[in-house]
Formats: structure tokens, sequence, C-alpha cells
């Protein structure tokens, strides 16, 4: 259990290979610190994950496989995990960003990214609120995406799903209150990652170690919904107002 200070024994990713969340792990408090799970794909990305963690001096880090689209085998995971300990962290930061132009030729295509992002999302998501409710503590942290704030016509697809995950995930928070669990939803601009490595980026655009420090401030501060970086939170409010022939206009 996280102690006074808000310093956590235990952490879950769901998207072991996730940059961001890696980023968040090792941002975090670690006089406490005594389990992180890792769970995902094998992959390159996961095995590094645990060398780097491990070489920062974190003990008992360990792997599961876990597959978002893979939903039947998601209570067998998510449960194993929990059944070893409690759990503090839960970060779920799975995901694709897909290919707009692929996804409107192939609908299969889009129904992939759909599929990780919110199906698989709603399926963890769901199962790790159960445990956290049940152990009485703990923060699911959820990574949306400003591209959920309003869908744009270069990436309607996976701006969809962000928004169907960031409509779950704040009704989930709902449901939680008062259980002792809470949920923390973070909505990301542009970061430098693997998934956006050849893009052109965007105005704003931050680093994995930049989204941790929000992420692990949000955290201490015990809030529920944070932008990375926070002035985006005041960009969004505006795009949003928009009528929709003016935002159809904009270069996005």
């Amino acid at each position: 259990m996280m102690d006074a200070l808000g310093e956590p024994q235990s952490v879950l990713v769901l998207g072991g290979g996730s940059e961001i969340a890696l980023a968040t792990v090792l941002a975090l408090p670690r006089a406490r610190l005594r389990r992180v799970v890792l769970a995902g794909r094998p992959s390159p990305a996961l095995d590094a994950a645990v060398s780097t963690l491990t070489a920062a001096g974190i003990s008992g880090v360990a792997t599961e496989a876990f597959d978002a689209v893979d939903t039947a085998s998601h209570a067998e995971v998510i449960n194993r995990v929990f059944d070893g300990g409690d759990v503090d962290i839960v970060l779920l930061a799975f995901g694709v960003l897909g290919d707009q132009a692929e996804a409107e030729a192939d609908p299969d295509a889009a129904v992939t990214v759909a599929t990780i992002n919110y199906t698989g999302a709603v399926s963890a998501g769901l199962r790790v609120a159960t445990r956290l409710r049940a152990q009485g503590h703990g923060v699911l942290v959820v990574l949306s995406s400003v591209a959920g704030d309003r869908a744009r016509r270069s990436n309607f697809v996976y701006g969809s799903t962000k928004a169907g995950l960031d409509a779950f995930a704040q009704g989930l928070g709902d449901a939680l209150h008062g259980s002792g669990a809470r949920v923390l939803v973070v909505r990301p601009g542009f970061v430098r990652t693997r998934m956006t490595e050849g893009l052109a980026e965007a105005p704003m655009t931050i680093g994995p170690d930049e989204v941790a420090k929000v992420i692990v401030t949000a955290l201490r501060k015990g809030r529920e919904t944070v932008y990375a970086p926070g002035p985006l939170r005041f960009v969004m409010a505006g795009l949003k107002s928009l009528p929709r022939p003016v935002f159809r206009r904009l270069p996005m």
C-alpha cells in the first residue's frame, strides 16, 4: 500500500514496453518500490524495459504475457498479478496509432485499432477496477490522448478510440469513488516515441520523461485528469469550441 507520502510499493504496467510507462516507473519515488510487473507481448522493447529498470536498482522486476486483443486471457493475467500481492499503481499504457489511410481503405485495420485501444482497455480496466476496489486502495492510470478531445480528419479512427477510452475511464473513476481506489486520466499531446517516429511534430511536442513528471505530480496531488503538457488543456478547450466549418479548415 502507498504510504502517507504517496510512495508506492508495487506497480503493474499493462503495455510493458511503453516508453511513457517506463519513464513513469523510473520517475516514481523508489524508497519503498519493491515490485514492478511489466505485462505485454514478448518483444525487444519489453526486454529492454526489464533491463533498464533492473539497472536503475529496482528489485522485483517481472514480466507477464499480455495481449490487448486476447480479452479472454485478461482475467487470468490480472488476477495472477493481484494474487501475488496488492498493487498500488496500474498503468494502462497499451495502444496503437494505426494508419488513417489504411483504416479507411481496409475497415478490418480500423477494427484492429479499435480493439486494441478501446475494447482491450475496457476489458483490462474493468478487471483491474474490480481488484482495486476489493483491496480498498490503488490508482489506475489511463493513458488517453488529446486526440480524443475532438477527432480530426487526419486521424479520426485513432481519435475516436481515445475518445471512447477517455469517456470510459472517467466513468470508471466515478464508479470507484468512495472505494479507496481511483482513476487518473492522462491526456498527452504529441510525444516522441517509437509510435510517432517519422511523423511531423506538433506544437508542444514533449518526450516520455516530461509526461512521466506530469503523471507523478498528478498522482501526488490526487488529480483525476491531467494534460501533458499542462497548457494543452487551454488549447484543446479552444479547439473544442470552434464551429465545425472552421475546424474543418484547420491544417490538422
